[in-house]
């Protein structure tokens, strides 16, 4: 078998030697048709989008996303034609809340913390882990998911209070309200949903106008979330007091207004440690082997991190976000770079 593979994925080289004859490694934003033509199995991140132009008339039966997100799949065109796709849910949710973590603590004063309150959008693996991150550094937390939302909605007898079985929270009681009570009452509103097309531009125009405490916005979850151009104007217009951005628009070609206009800017890494990218690794490796039915090999460890932490506040947290979004606003061309070649950093916290 021949798998081609995003040559930005890490830790997995080794283990995917001893599943196929031929493992080819490319930039994910290049490969093409050519490259994949006689491929048995395609393994990517964001970059490569995976649709008919990219597949058509290959040998891929497999393909696999090492990320939460799949947007950049066409996943009814690989059903249509019998290619098994997967992605890697939760594989970095806590890695994500870690990165949540650091901002908040770069953001507020030292604990114990005035109460505040965090307003959660998504309740999901990586919100449900941002919740418990806000409730033990003593907020008032405010949670909704969109899809709970609609669903009340178009249900008038269902009652919002009763879904919390649904999701997997961290044994505490979720205080779901609709996503207007967060525009109302939250300082913090930090969004954990995946991209389609009733959270595309989710945070527009219309949501910052309803803003009434002047909050600091989180974006780390998918670029089209956030409207950039309504945000920023919203910046301008001290609707919004701060921002926090670490998955853009148009990626890798940020806007540079944006960047310059931000507390904290990170060039997409939130979900990077180096346990969120060995779960991932583990999880393709596994639904690898269950589709072609291979043995499993031993699992993938993640190494030591290698993050200098010049403070206790963030050697505690095991992550100071302020050293990543130095990076970017010095040199917002190296984008790309900085993701590709970014350091090891490991999670604190044992969920």
């Amino acid at each position: 078998m021949k798998f081609v593979v995003d040559d930005k994925i890490p830790y997995i080289r080794e283990t995917l030697a001893l599943l196929a004859d031929e493992v080819v490694y490319l930039k994910g934003s290049e490969i093409s048709p050519d490259d994949v033509r006689d491929a048995d199995a395609l393994i990517v991140r964001t970059r490569t989008r995976c649709d008919e132009r990219l597949l058509k008339d290959s040998k891929v039966q497999f393909v696999g996303t090492a990320t939460i997100g799949y947007d950049h799949i066409d996943t009814i065109w690989c059903e249509q034609n019998g290619i098994f796709w997967t992605n890697c849910p939760g594989c970095n949710s806590g890695s994500v809340a870690q990165y949540i973590e650091s901002v908040l603590l770069s953001l507020l004063p030292s604990p114990p913390l005035p109460q505040l309150t965090l307003g959660v959008v998504g309740c999901g693996h990586v919100g449900s882990k941002v919740c418990r991150v806000g409730e033990r550094l003593g907020l008032r937390v405010l949670v909704n998911d969109p899809p709970l939302e609609n669903r009340i909605q178009n249900t008038p007898s269902a009652n919002i209070s009763n879904h919390n079985s649904q999701f997997p929270i961290l044994n505490f009681q979720l205080n779901f309200v609709f996503l207007e009570t967060i525009a109302r009452e939250a300082d913090i509103i930090t969004f954990h949903v995946p991209l389609d097309d009733s959270t595309r531009y989710l945070a527009d125009a219309a949501f910052f106008a309803k803003l009434a405490r002047q909050p600091i916005i989180i974006n780390s979850s998918r670029g089209g979330v956030v409207n950039e151009s309504a945000l920023l104007q919203a910046l301008n217009e001290g609707k919004v007091s701060r921002a926090v951005i670490d998955t853009w628009e148009n990626e890798p070609n940020i806007s540079r207004a944006l960047l310059n206009k931000v507390y904290i800017g990170t060039p997409h890494i939130a979900g990077y440690s180096a346990d969120g990218k060995v779960n991932a690794d583990n999880m393709i490796v596994e639904a690898l082997c269950r589709h072609f039915h291979l043995p499993l090999p031993p699992r993938i460890l993640p190494p030591p991190s290698t993050l200098h932490l010049p403070t206790s506040t963030f050697r505690q947290v095991g992550y100071d976000v302020m050293e990543d979004c130095r990076k970017l606003k010095t040199h917002p061309e190296k984008f790309e770079e900085f993701r590709g070649n970014y350091p090891v950093r490991r999670e604190n916290f044992v969920w």
